[in-house]
């Protein structure tokens, strides 16, 4: 069965170009042109993966990013955007993306990303030889549940900062580089660099620290990478 593709974005010509090339290369192709029937289009059509323009009327890319995201939908999204500031770029990511192109870009990049994170998509659907749980001190998590717990509190992570704890707490005291963490986190395929790895820990650490400037567990070595615990 082919994958579906949700394609979001107000843009007609857009729209017809991009819907044309994924029926060539055997995607099943459903559209939205805003982001209220954008979730619509999820809960009823069930997509693979979503392209999703940042810039649409009624509900932006981002916030339904973030609906989605609040609501555990993990489907794969990419990230269409005209800006091309790396403020943009981390805000698209933190909120949930996978992945994220700046306009204007080319059909075969395009077509390259979204066969990528299917593939990653599968293999992550796929991996149930992890263990579901993870403890370190006061802080919990539950693989299963998509939960942390802090002190007897439970914490709100996005996708990115969940997995990147996960990581980290898979192995205690392991020193993970930025470009570990990024390849694990992002995938091979993702075109950023680690300075997004530094954000989303700056901002996992104002959520589990109870002194983020004086880190309890995410510790930073310097030079090198993060590790749990020290």
């Amino acid at each position: 069965m082919a994958d579906k593709i949700l394609l979001v974005d107000d843009e007609e010509s857009i729209v017809e170009s991009i819907e044309y090339a994924l029926s060539q290369e055997g995607f099943d192709v459903v559209s939205a042109h805003n982001g209220q029937e954008a979730l619509q289009k999820v809960q009823l059509e069930k997509p693979n993966l979503i392209v999703l323009d940042l810039m649409l009327p009624e509900l932006s890319g981002l916030e339904v990013c973030r609906i989605l995201r609040r609501e555990r939908n993990e489907t794969p999204i990419i990230m269409l955007t005209a800006k091309g500031e790396e403020i943009d770029r981390v805000i698209g990511l933190e909120v949930g993306a996978d992945d994220y192109l700046v306009k204007p870009f080319s059909l075969r990049e395009l077509i390259a990303r979204i066969r990528a994170l299917l593939r990653r998509s599968k293999i992550s659907e796929t991996d149930d030889s992890q263990p579901q749980m993870h403890q370190y001190d006061d802080l919990e998590m539950n693989l299963t549940e998509h939960k942390v717990i802090v002190r007897s509190k439970q914490v709100e992570l996005s996708p990115k900062e969940f997995k990147i704890l996960a990581m980290l707490m898979s192995a205690p005291n392991k020193v993970f580089s930025r470009e570990e963490l990024l390849e694990q986190v992002w995938g091979l395929d993702f075109y950023g660099d680690t300075k997004t790895v530094d954000v989303h820990i700056r901002w996992l650490r104002e959520k589990i620290e109870k002194d983020p400037s004086n880190p309890q567990y995410v510790q930073t070595v310097r030079g090198f990478g993060y590790r749990l615990g020290g």
